[in-house]
């Protein structure tokens, strides 16, 4: 992803149309993954990627510069995709023993992509939203601890636990899938 010139951002906040498609363009396909990877569902990630740049465009003149556009936007799309959720009523508590092991073994879809699509969005389906968000951020996104503290105005090390929770609660997940290694 490139990075978007300070001009570009400035003409933007101005109500530059032109501008700000530039900034929708480089944006919309991240802001796409992470609510479709938080939400499971194609259908409600492009509703919330709409309302992200609605809300981009509506505040882009309060951008501070404190942090990346980037990172702003991360934070503007991750709340944007919890407040959907809680009010669409889509997120609710799941144990693993709700989840089931058949659920994981279940046949393969048609192709391996859509094979490892499964499979990691059944997984992050058993983390918390903020065990979710700090996965997909660090393992699916990329970013450095560091960035994910940033984007969701959280402590560095708060990151780490939520990171270590997630990573234990899928192993203990693979333990029940595969009790003993071979």
């Amino acid at each position: 992803m490139k990075p978007v010139a300070l001009e570009t951002i400035t003409k933007a906040a101005q109500g530059d149309l032109y501008a700000f498609e530039e900034i929708y363009r480089t944006f919309c396909n991240f802001v796409y993954s992470i609510s479709w990877r938080m939400s499971g569902n194609n259908e409600d990630a492009e509703e919330i990627t709409q309302d992200v740049f609605l809300k981009v465009h509506k505040s882009l003149k309060n951008f501070e510069r404190r942090s990346s556009l980037k990172t702003w936007i991360y934070r503007i799309t991750i709340n944007t995709t919890i407040n959907y959720q809680k009010r669409k009523h889509l997120k609710t508590p799941v144990s693993l023993d709700e989840v089931g092991i058949e659920k994981f073994a279940s046949p393969l879809p048609s192709s391996p992509d859509e094979e490892i699509q499964d499979r990691v969005n059944k997984l992050l389906s058993v983390l918390n939203d903020d065990q979710k968000i700090c996965m997909i951020l660090r393992n699916i996104e990329g970013l450095s601890y560091e960035e994910i503290a940033q984007s969701l105005k959280i402590n560095i090390n708060t990151v780490r636990t939520r990171l270590k929770r997630a990573r234990e609660k899928l192993l203990s997940l693979r333990k029940e899938v595969v009790p003993y290694e071979v």
